[in-house]
């Protein structure tokens, strides 16, 4: 008992240690946990001596990984997914798997090695983009929501390609017809459980625990387990982290479902370390070269050809070469749900240990690398652009639907971005009669217009050729509704060069940018919580609650 609570203190003192080390890097801390096992492991320092013991803690961090997964991942989720999104991500995911797979053929490896391998590069870590877009604000901008709208579906996906694989036996070296169709039945019989249990008897039973925190995390945890033991055994056979998963699904209808989700998160953070670092600690290299060159060749694959194959697919819909590239370096690493299909693999006699090893030396790498790129996007947009119009359609519908001529226009207003806040400015310009100009990169609000309703351009304002095309060195007002830093900050840039006589209006979300945008030379910066304050306190003061009637109807048109 003391070596293996020595083990413990050196596993989470020097993961705590590397975390922050890798914070600081801007990596997530998925390398860090690794990277313990690796250092802690028979590799470097042999100071984990029971792996067994550790690996079978790891599979309660998937077991409650997976439960809190089901727990938050509703069906209905896939309805706000947009069609493009739902269309890239399928796609994405087709080419990727295709792909992979030949290339795994071609490195030699066997037919359910090469389905594994296909699978595990298929999938990107929603956890990780959806961090990096945050810290980067970018959450809400087209090729954010566009990404985290693929990536959910492709967390969809992979949930499914768990349970399927995991419905296998360690026997079943081969998948035949007959084994196919029996694990089909056993899971529309599963899950058709799983939904009457959680519209019929769950809520029923949540209603009568006593609503203390301790006793709704108690319940919890002892039906994640208890549930996932039963699906795990005989009859039903599938593994225990998927058993984990639908308990999840089965409490995600409930209303304590996010009070849950809150509770367990710290238990499921502490053994979800454990599993990475058991995975750190099983890379033992009896050939390293062997497991070097295809793990290179996967991370290649993964960091260029999954880009490549987003900007194919929202070329083909008409965006911008911009937001094709930026949204493809958001598929550019793989998913921890990779890493949780080789281990559950290895787990069944279907992987070795050696193929484990080399999707996770293909996580690090991806991971590492991917991460710089999504952070410096923008700048290797820059340096890259030149070479990517291959991936943008030359000829749109949206080029059909383009405005009056702007040949003759002069003193006018221009209006950048025309979603959510551009939506209000352009109804008031076009009841005051004003010449404005629309610029917008989403050919699917663009497709709203009408032809010749409103003057519009399709593109990026980041293109010297749209700003010209917009006279931006004639306009006498611009407004951004964009909340891009960057962007905003090279548009005044190129304005004080153009036209030193314009009144400049954008917008931040945070007081931070607004300052810097005040620096950089604008006239008035639009912060939505102030600017929202203000319109709250009008109705008060001046209008009065009666016209919040009047005003819920004329929002009612945006909201579709």
């Amino acid at each position: 008992m003391g070596n293996f609570f020595l083990e413990i203190t050196l596993i989470i003192g020097l993961a705590s240690i590397l975390s922050i080390i890798f914070r600081i890097l801007k990596q997530p801390e998925i390398l860090a946990y690794i990277l313990t096992g690796v250092l802690l492991g028979p590799l470097v320092f042999g100071k984990i001596e029971n792996p067994e013991f550790i690996r079978s803690l790891s599979e309660i961090g998937i077991t409650l990984l997976l439960f809190m997964v089901g727990l938050e991942l509703k069906f209905s989720d896939l309805k706000s997914v947009g069609k493009i999104s739902l269309i890239t991500g399928l796609g994405q995911i087709v080419f990727t798997s295709a792909v992979g797979f030949i290339i795994a053929i071609l490195l030699g490896f066997s037919t359910i090695a090469s389905l594994y391998i296909a699978l595990a590069l298929t999938f990107s870590s929603t956890i990780i983009i959806v961090k990096l877009l945050s810290d980067k604000k970018d959450l809400r901008s087209l090729y954010g929501k566009i990404s985290v709208g693929f990536l959910l579906v492709q967390d969809f996906v992979a949930v499914i390609a768990l349970i399927f694989l995991s419905g296998f036996s360690s026997n079943a070296v081969s998948i035949d017809l007959t084994s196919f169709i029996f694990l089909l039945l056993k899971a529309v019989v599963i899950f058709g459980g799983v939904i009457y249990l959680s519209r019929s008897i769950l809520p029923k039973i949540m209603e009568k625990i006593p609503h203390s925190p301790e006793t709704l995390f108690l319940f919890s945890v002892a039906w994640a387990f208890g549930a996932s033991y039963l699906v795990s055994s005989p009859p039903i056979g599938f593994s225990i982290e998927i058993g984990g998963f639908l308990a999840g699904l089965a409490l995600a209808n409930s209303s304590e479902s996010l009070q849950i989700s809150a509770r367990v998160k710290s238990l499921r953070d502490f053994f979800i370390v454990l599993f990475f670092v058991s995975l750190g600690s099983g890379l033992i290299f009896e050939n390293f070269y062997a497991i070097l060159f295809p793990s290179l060749v996967f991370s290649i694959f993964i960091l260029v050809g999954n880009p490549i194959i987003v900007m194919i697919l929202l070329g083909i819909f008409g965006y911008k070469k911009r937001t094709s590239f930026l949204a493809g370096l958001t598929v550019a690493q793989i998913s921890e749900f990779s890493l949780i299909l080789v281990f559950l693999g290895l787990k069944l006699g279907h992987l070795t240990n050696e193929t484990v090893a080399i999707i996770t030396l293909t996580g690090i790498i991806t991971f590492t690398i991917s991460t710089y790129m999504i952070i410096n996007g923008k700048l290797l947009f820059k340096y890259l652009s030149p070479y990517l119009n291959i991936f943008e359609r030359k000829k749109t519908e949206i080029k059909e639907l383009e405005g009056s001529s702007l040949d003759n226009i002069d003193n006018h207003i221009v209006i950048v971005g025309a979603e959510q806040m551009g939506q209000s400015i352009i109804e008031a310009l076009k009841k005051m009669g004003e010449n404005f100009v629309v610029i917008d990169f989403d050919p699917t609000y663009i497709r709203k217009f009408n032809e010749g309703e409103l003057n519009f351009i399709f593109g990026d304002i980041s293109d010297l050729d749209i700003q010209q095309r917009a006279k931006i060195d004639n306009a006498k007002l611009v407004i951004s509704t964009i909340p891009d830093l960057e962007d905003n900050k090279f548009l005044l840039n190129e304005l004080k060069q153009e036209n030193r006589k314009v009144k400049i209006v954008m917008m931040a979300y945070d007081v931070k940018d607004a300052k810097a945008l005040y620096r950089e030379g604008a006239d008035y910066v639009i912060l939505p919580h102030l600017a929202g304050g203000r319109q709250i306190a009008k109705i008060l003061t001046e209008e009065g609650l009666a016209h919040l009637e009047k005003l819920r109807e004329l929002d009612k048109k945006y909201l579709v």
